[in-house]
């Protein structure tokens, strides 16, 4: 599904993101579509991925579920596979973005000789894809104009008010806890959790839960474990699972989202192999075969499975 017209019983208002739309509900509820669009360095790509929602969707709801013991979510259900239902909260202006290796934005920042990262200072001698002593946080946030994420200090965040220091510290526990039992969970299906992002929010009553997705493909970058250190011995590329070969394709055909830059033809048969990638990352993770929803008559499918899901809800 690329786009769609839906409107849900008590809803209120409708925000059409990059890659799915959420729906503002009664009762302090939101419903999140999860759409088969793509996006790279802040822009959507003119190309459909087949099942993307699917799988992200069906992976988010995995690791909630599965990390829900350790910290509080926003979710309910799953009443459609490419919907989540769960409760609206008031997001942090900040994404908690964690690393366990030199890989990404990370790495391309310390080639450059940077050695400070969001306040976090890395050690000489480091290699593109290396483990780093220990996990770091370096938030980022939102450009006053424009979408694009900045790099940002836990310091500057506590003094701009931005968060408070209190509810900062706590968004540091809650991350490091996630990361922690997603390396677990890694480590299982012979994958290494090598960084992913946050985000949080707080319900009416003040209660501080995790939002969005966790530990999918938009949100993460994994390794596999088997050849890990070989290949990192020989100096070659890592395989990964990740949206990361999506941006480096990118920027192989010229494109970064830069003003000016033209987002290169992109086949559909290249969107099928970025399909199957995220196919791949499902079913590494879970260990469950995927299982692709119909294709044909999907408004009318989730449409039909949100309102029976609201009726008994409110019932």
């Amino acid at each position: 599904m690329d786009h769609s017209s839906l409107t849900f019983t008590g809803q209120s208002n409708l925000y059409q993101g990059k890659v799915r739309d959420v729906h503002f509900l009664e009762h302090g509820l939101l419903a999140l579509v999860a759409s088969d669009r793509l996006s790279a360095f802040d822009v959507i790509l003119p190309v459909a991925i087949p099942h993307k929602g699917q799988v992200l969707n069906q992976m988010a709801a995995h690791f909630l579920k599965a990390t829900e013991d350790i910290v509080p979510n926003w979710l309910l259900a799953t009443p459609d596979p490419v919907v989540a239902v769960g409760y609206a909260a008031k997001p942090f202006k900040v994404e908690m973005v964690i690393r366990g290796y030199l890989a990404g934005h990370a790495a391309r920042t310390y080639a450059e000789g940077d050695r400070l990262l969001c306040g976090v200072k890395l050690p000489d001698g480091l290699k593109e894809n290396d483990p780093l002593p220990e996990p770091i946080i370096t938030p980022s946030t939102k450009a006053d104009q424009g979408d694009h994420d900045m790099d940002i200090s836990r310091e500057d965040i506590i003094s701009q008010g931005i968060v408070s220091a209190s509810e900062y510290q706590q968004l540091e526990d809650y991350t490091k806890a996630l990361f922690q039992r997603g390396t677990e969970m890694a480590a299982k299906q012979g994958l290494i959790l090598v960084d992913t992002k946050y985000e949080f929010g707080q319900l009416p009553d003040g209660q501080i839960v995790v939002i969005d997705e966790i530990h999918t493909a938009d949100s993460s970058r994994y390794f596999h474990q088997e050849g890990y250190q070989a290949r990192q011995d020989a100096g070659q590329k890592q395989k990964q699972l990740s949206k990361e070969f999506v941006r480096e394709y990118l920027m192989d055909q010229g494109f970064q989202g830069q003003p000016g830059q033209v987002v290169p033809d992109l086949t559909e048969q290249w969107a099928q192999s970025v399909s199957q990638r995220y196919i791949e990352l499902y079913e590494h993770m879970t260990g469950e075969a995927f299982e692709p929803a119909s294709q044909s008559g999907v408004d009318q499918r989730i449409q039909d499975n949100v309102e029976r899901f609201l009726a008994t809800y409110m019932a």
